[in-house]
């Protein structure tokens, strides 16, 4: 855990998650040139230091860094207590995820990520779930996602109906909108939305994508400065609404 950056109680104070490299870094660079107060996580320790150092040496000083590994609850616990006990509060929250695999077909993976539910997904009862928002619930998202995973284990994929190209990406993206719309639902005090940055140049795809990481990080820069009020439940694509 890195020294804290000194608190001003009328700054924001943002998380980004997987943030040490590619879209997530440059999503905490512009935060950060927006006045924004960084909180740079990532699961290496090493990688996400040197990630805190790059941003600093560059003038942006304040983003600080804290380990975090999404899988296990006791490293979340102790990021929730760093920012209780260094800033008393959080103002947003980037929850950075990335696709890995090599993505060799640019031109179809870019349509894929326009994609609804009902041009991508036919199996019938994980469309349902997916797309019923009244009677979604958090436990039904992962009954799915636990069924997916099934069928892939067994070569099942295609015979029950799931998506064979992108088959990881494409439910994976349906899992994460129909809980973005979940949370947006429970909390409506909140602001909560998804938000794909593009096909975008990274390690992640081998740098196969189209689009700068400066340009995959305008959405979701975009969202997070929205002022109170603004959209919630929501998908856009890069910066622009779109349908689930």
């Amino acid at each position: 855990m890195e020294k804290a950056v000194a608190f001003s109680p009328t700054k924001r104070i943002a998380v980004v998650t997987g943030a040490n490299k590619g879209v997530g870094l440059e999503i905490c660079r512009q935060l950060s040139s927006n006045g924004v107060t960084v909180i740079l996580t990532a699961r290496d320790d090493n990688r996400g230091r040197e990630a805190v150092k790059t941003l600093h040496e560059s003038g942006f000083s304040d983003v600080v860094f804290h380990q975090l590994d999404l899988m296990d609850p006791s490293s979340i616990g102790s990021l929730a207590n760093f920012i209780n006990t260094q800033f008393h509060k959080l103002d947003i929250l980037v929850n950075n995820a990335g696709v890995s695999g090599i993505i060799a077909d640019a031109e179809a993976f870019t349509s894929l990520l326009n994609l609804s539910i009902n041009e991508f997904l036919s199996n019938e009862k994980a469309k349902d779930v997916l797309s019923n928002v009244d009677d979604r619930t958090e436990e039904k998202i992962d009954q799915v996602v636990k069924r997916f995973l099934e069928d892939a284990k067994e070569g099942l994929l295609e015979n029950n109906g799931w998506p064979v190209n992108f088959s990881a990406y494409v439910v994976s993206k349906a899992a994460l909108n129909a809980y973005t719309r979940i949370l947006a639902k429970k909390i409506p005090k909140i602001s909560i939305n998804a938000v794909s940055p593009g096909f975008v140049k990274t390690d992640l795809n081998f740098n196969t994508g189209e689009l700068t990481v400066e340009e995959g990080a305008r959405g979701p820069v975009m969202l997070a400065l929205a002022p109170d009020g603004g959209p919630s439940g929501l998908f856009f694509d890069q910066m622009e609404l779109s349908t689930f």
